[in-house]
């Protein structure tokens, strides 16, 4: 596709974005999937499909066309939005952002997102709610994902070692499925071991590989760690120093898990991310280690490919669209957005409540008369809706920064370099 389509996808997908808000705004909308926009969008998704490995096809990428199609986004220098999720309401603005912008997408449960899926009055004292709430959210993706004419990456995030037996359940769900459809349940799995011993995260990623390889199933690791707070996980107090993965720590775990018969693998290195969003100057983001990373396995291994490694980014929400694209052209194949997306579904919300505070205030009465219902006003799905499709504006916007529309990060590597000062080591 050329970037003049590009943009005129783009343009299109940000217009209907717009006229959908405005619609899910006004009491009378449809709550039903409109044939026309399914159609629309589905129109958009074939366009743009151009750009993905023929074994890649609408519905959840597993196995082999999984590893095609982040080997499509790292030779072509995009990344592939991964959004945390809470339910099927964040679920479903996934997929119609991913419609909307015709490319890939990563729904992401967090063992939290699990457990609020299946119930907070669940008792969860062995991950019980937790595996059974991400498994009901992966079956949901399973059966409509095919609708949105869009692949879909099916992830579980942070997962640190005293969590390990979430994976195992979700694990064990996946071996189910695989039996009976030739496909695991999940596409991909975290393991955050970074808090323990380099040597001990690798050996326990390196056995929970081998389990995953043989169904289909993509490990992604963390070196280093990610600061900040999220879902659970609390780094907000770190040594500032544990920010920052080294090129010798990324090279252990490349050489480790290259060992495992048919593995894949993605790696989270810290370089100075944190969860969350903060004023400008209280994140120091240092993407060149990932370009050190790479020039530093090259030369272990030899060969032509210059970024060996695929490298997740955590913490992205709030980051300059410059850090981004810069860490895209080392090699970066997928970022994580949570805080941004959150913002937006509640934006969405708030913007609802605004515009009918008047008629939100009481089941009987409102500007238009004393005895007037207001039940069209207050129905869940009016408010739910109008967060939903903030959020998926907000991705369609993610998609274009992370070069999925304008595929164009080299034109921006040299400014963006100059602008920070980057210079690669010797």
């Amino acid at each position: 596709i050329s970037p003049t389509h590009q943009q005129s996808i783009m343009k299109f997908a940000i217009a209907s974005l717009l006229v959908g808000s405005a619609a899910a705004f006004a009491p009378a909308a449809s709550f039903g999937v409109r044939n026309t926009a399914l159609n629309m969008a589905t129109e958009t998704a074939e366009k743009a499909f151009a750009k993905l490995p023929a074994t890649v096809k609408p519905g959840v990428v597993t196995g082999q066309a999984l590893v095609d199609l982040l080997d499509a986004a790292k030779a072509q220098g995009y990344a592939i939005p991964g959004v945390n999720i809470v339910g099927s309401n964040s679920i479903n603005a996934c997929m119609e952002a991913a419609a909307k912008y015709g490319g890939p997408i990563m729904v992401t449960f967090s063992k939290g997102g699990g457990q609020f899926i299946a119930g907070k009055s669940l008792p969860n004292d062995k991950d019980q709610a937790s595996i059974a709430g991400t498994i009901a959210g992966a079956k949901h993706v399973h059966e409509v994902a095919k609708l949105y004419g869009v692949p879909i990456v099916l992830h579980t995030d942070h997962c640190q070692k005293a969590w390990l037996p979430w994976i195992d359940g979700l694990l064990a769900a996946s071996e189910e499925h695989f039996e009976a459809t030739g496909q695991p349940l999940f596409s991909s799995h975290m393991l955050d071991l970074s808090e323990e011993p380099l040597e001990e995260n690798i050996a326990i990623c390196k056995s929970y590989l081998e389990k995953f390889a043989k169904i289909g199933i993509l490990l992604e690791f963390e070196l280093g760690v990610t600061g900040g707070e999220e879902d659970g996980v609390d780094n907000s107090d770190v040594d500032s120093s544990r920010l920052y993965t080294q090129p010798e720590e990324v090279y252990y775990a490349y050489e480790q898990l290259s060992q495992v018969p048919n593995g894949a693998f993605t790696c989270a290195a810290s370089f100075g991310n944190v969860h969350g969003v903060y004023a400008p100057g209280n994140v120091d983001l240092q993407p060149i280690i990932l370009y050190n990373s790479q020039k530093y396995i090259q030369e272990k291994i030899g060969g032509d490919d210059d970024k060996p490694m695929k490298f997740v980014f955590h913490g992205g929400s709030g980051s300059s669209v410059e850090d981004i694209q810069y860490a895209i052209g080392a090699g970066v194949i997928k970022m994580n957005i949570d805080t941004d997306t959150q913002w937006a579904f509640w934006d969405g919300v708030r913007a609802y409540e605004a515009k009918y505070h008047d008629y939100l205030q009481g089941q009987i009465g409102n500007p238009e008369g004393d005895q007037k219902p207001n039940k069209k006003y207050y129905d869940p799905r009016m408010m739910l809706r109008a967060g939903e499709e903030s959020m998926a504006a907000r991705l369609v916007k993610a998609a274009e920064d992370l070069n999925w529309l304008s595929g164009s990060y080299r034109s921006n590597i040299s400014t963006t370099q100059e602008h920070h000062g980057y210079k690669e080591s010797e």
